[in-house]
């Protein structure tokens, strides 16, 4: 596998895996194109920073999957592209890479860049900037040592997270979230007279997963005299394929569960989301609902016995009790569903404790953030 060499110089390479990465990176990408437009940005990243007039090397998102035993099916594929990332950082120099999030695959490659003497812990030229932190406070606490040998920077989007790394060396500065940033558009609003919303995630095996139990989540609620129409968001083509197939599998029409692309927004009424990044725009306006996750046996085996968190949702982690009733695995019913689908459509009052905790999460996610990325990554571009 080769990557296509960049139009112009190679000012800075963003490496963004996941859809939720990579529309937080088209945000910083606007941010710099604004603030210096003679400069070359390239990504191995997705649809929303090749929108955002990033020369796109590779969908990497397009790629994207979760849990052990997904990871080792698609080995051979991710060490093809890991390789191509490295030969092209050595052979057109940017002057930083931006590691969005996708620890798996990012502090490996800031690993390799170092070992290689590509970037300036190794001896090299490129700086290394990793924007949003593995989830340390959950596993793997003890990578912080090794973040702080091949990064040079960090940038946090959680205030909580500064403490996690205060026994290391590493640089590492709250940037604030970007769903509270000025200027960001939540794709979800509260409407007591809209549909019903499905957000099965954007990781293809989990959505394989977590849709067809939405479905019939769906159905058992209608069957139970529900009438609200429903719509699902999906990130971009290849999950739209994945909803469609199901949707077919189980005989329900598109009339009752709509599909619209995620950028087209929607409002809603109460919501069945997954416990990924969606989820938070949902807390964010106070839409009320559950969590629904289900992942590879082998995977939930794995991660009971090495991650040490109360929740999955986003929302339930930041401010510390569960706001969003969580079900998982076998706990994710479709009568259970369809009984939290119909609670929360009751009256206004099942609505008040979302309002609350979006009100609280908008204030502890802006904080006391004292510079943005773009300020950070011009910083390491001109020093």
């Amino acid at each position: 596998m080769e990557l296509p060499a960049p139009p112009r110089n190679a000012d800075v390479l963003f490496v963004a895996g996941e859809h939720s990465g990579d529309q937080h990176a088209a945000l910083i990408a606007r941010e710099l194109q604004e603030q210096h437009p003679d400069w070359g940005l390239a990504a191995v990243g997705g649809p929303a920073l090749e929108k955002a007039g990033v020369q796109l090397l590779h969908d990497l998102t397009k790629d994207s999957v979760v849990g052990l035993v997904e990871v080792l099916r698609h080995y051979g594929e991710f060490k093809q592209l890991f390789n191509a990332v490295l030969d092209w950082v050595e052979t057109h120099a940017p002057k930083v890479v931006i590691l969005v999030d996708y620890p798996g695959f990012n502090l490996r490659l800031a690993e390799a860049l170092q070992k290689r003497g590509l970037s300036r812990k190794g001896g090299g030229t490129v700086a290394v900037y990793q924007y949003v932190s593995p989830q340390i406070w959950a596993w793997k606490a003890g990578r912080r040592f090794k973040m702080a040998k091949v990064l040079d920077e960090l940038g946090v989007i959680f205030p909580f997270e500064l403490e996690c790394y205060k026994d290391t060396d590493l640089p590492v500065e709250f940037v604030g979230h970007p769903f509270v940033r000025e200027g960001y558009e939540n794709p979800i609003r509260y409407d007591p007279e809209g549909p019903l919303l499905l957000l099965p995630g954007s990781r293809r095996q989990a959505v394989s997963r977590i849709f067809p139990v939405m479905v019939q989540a769906i159905r058992e609620y209608r069957d139970a005299g529900g009438k609200k129409p429903c719509v699902c968001l999906y990130p971009e083509e290849s999950i739209r394929s994945i909803l469609e197939n199901e949707l077919e599998r189980q005989q329900v029409s598109q009339e009752l569960i709509r599909l619209l692309a995620v950028d087209e927004g929607t409002p809603a009424s109460a919501v069945l989301t997954s416990s990924g990044t969606m989820s938070l725009n949902c807390a964010l306006a106070g839409l009320p609902g559950a969590i629904v996750y289900r992942a590879h046996p082998l995977t939930v085996w794995m991660g009971r016995r090495l991650i040490q968190i109360e929740w999955l949702g986003i929302a339930n982690l930041v401010l510390g009790r569960e706001v969003y009733p969580e079900y998982l695995q076998a706990d994710a019913r479709p009568d259970k569903l369809a009984d939290v689908l119909q609670e929360c459509l009751l009256s206004s009052e099942a609505r008040e404790p979302f309002v609350a905790a979006a009100e609280a999460l908008q204030e502890h996610l802006s904080g006391t953030a004292s510079t943005t990325v773009a300020q950070r990554v011009t910083r390491l571009v001109t020093t």
